[in-house]
């Protein structure tokens, strides 16, 4: 453990990303933060370096040599990636360096690639169309419920069983939004994760046995080093793709749908104007940021953009600041759907680059598209919407009441949701 004497750090701010004060207003506190002490070390956590600037946040992610994924004792036990360390089983390849690092995303970028995802659009399309169709005759409901699609098309990708969707789901949105100490984050941790660690490993186990055309079966035939992989890495394969397919892309759906509402030109420009959209997708995901920041940790004693960092002092990469700096993007602080090139952090940047960009982009923009067509006219009441209590990783809404022009749906009335599987 590194010396956290504030005495030895430049500067030292009062900042906790996981604080309600940071919650209440993320953009406003990471402003402050970036616009005064770009890079600062906070006492918060046992203490952690604050990169909020882009070009401070860009270096260090290029750099794991310094700057490093992997676990180790510095912040206690549980995910490296986040702070503080949330108790949570070993997520490959994110917490994992070069060269182990490229093996095991060698194998990955196969399922997750473009080609993947095309194959996989009549998928989302299917489940899109059923979320809305639960919702569309009534003329209201809660549009979080749509936002669902992203836990139960990666759900159905990997090849775990479509009707428990909504457990894995809420063991990872609890993970990363819930609070720790809470009912609802005690529960997911202490009962529903063993439950469906269980249940994930008699998966793998049984695929590697009988293949199906699934994620899973995909991944259990694949080698590293020469030698079947094994299944336990597997497994941690399998929890990152599910932290990342349920809770990133919610986020972003769920920011982007109220925003909309609030700024109604932008909302008809696109409705009238479809070909817009990935522009404007991408402008989406760097102003909201779902993924707010994640974590390194120094291997070495060294001086990084003024500042003396030890080794073992654990350190946030805000991609959420630096991509509101004005440095990178003038006028940062405003939506411009038309932005272009726009070099957002917002899947992250070097080599742990997340993989699953493609799939990601896919599904927002069939939820937006079928949104914004088949409930045109959407209002939301902004009084009564219910963000996520903590934000300190994912920003978002876990409740958007909205009413509209009641429609036609355009699929069958199913009881079992199983029933749209592709599988």
């Amino acid at each position: 453990m590194s010396d956290n004497n504030a005495a030895n750090r430049c500067p030292v701010v009062h900042f906790d990303h996981n604080s309600q004060e940071h919650s209440a207003n993320p953009a406003d506190s990471y402003r402050q933060l970036r616009e005064s002490t770009p890079v600062a070390w906070s006492e918060a956590h046992e203490g952690y370096w604050i990169l909020s600037d882009y070009q401070s946040v860009f270096d260090a992610a290029r750099d794991d040599g310094t700057f490093t994924s992997q676990r180790t004792p510095s912040g206690g036990e549980g995910l490296a990636v986040v702070i503080p360390k949330t108790p949570m089983h070993m997520h490959i390849p994110i917490e994992l360096d070069p060269p182990e690092f490229r093996k095991y995303r060698k194998i990955i970028n196969p399922i997750t690639a473009p080609a993947a995802t095309a194959n996989m659009e009549n998928m989302i399309k299917k489940y899109v169309t059923w979320f809305v169709d639960e919702i569309i005759e009534l003329g209201e409901g809660d549009i979080s419920t749509t936002i669902g699609v992203p836990a139960l098309v990666t759900v159905d990708w990997l090849g775990l069983p479509v009707e428990g969707w909504h457990k894995y789901a809420f063991v990872h949105h609890q993970a990363l939004t819930g609070v720790p100490g809470s009912d609802d984050y005690k529960r997911a941790m202490e009962v529903v994760m063993p439950e469906i660690s269980q249940e994930m490993r008699l998966i793998i186990a049984d695929r590697r046995r009988d293949p199906q055309d699934d994620a899973i079966s995909a991944l259990v035939q694949q080698e590293i080093d020469g030698e079947l992989i094994d299944l336990e890495d597997v497994f941690s394969i399998v929890e990152l793709l599910l932290a990342g397919g349920t809770g990133t892309t919610s986020s972003l759906v769920s920011q982007t749908v109220v925003w909309l509402y609030q700024n109604q030109e932008v909302r008809q420009d696109l409705t009238n104007n479809p070909e817009k959209l990935d522009k404007a997708i991408e402008e989406f995901l760097r102003f909201f940021s779902p993924t707010q920041g994640l974590a390194r940790t120094v291997t070495e004693d060294v001086e990084f953009h003024g500042c003396p960092m030890q080794k073992e002092d654990r350190v946030l990469l805000a991609w959420a600041s630096a991509n509101r700096d004005e440095k990178a993007f003038p006028e940062a602080d405003e939506i411009d759907i038309e932005r272009w090139p726009n070099r957002h952090m917002a899947f992250g940047v070097g080599v742990h680059r997340c993989a699953g960009s493609h799939l990601g982009r896919a599904m927002v923009k069939e939820m937006l598209s079928q949104i914004l067509t088949r409930m045109p006219g959407y209002v939301v009441d902004l009084d009564n919407i219910v963000p996520y209590p903590h934000q300190g990783t994912n920003t978002g809404f876990k409740s958007i009441p909205i009413s509209f022009m009641p429609g036609k749906r355009l699929g069958p009335k199913l009881n079992n949701i199983a029933a749209i599987s592709t599988r």
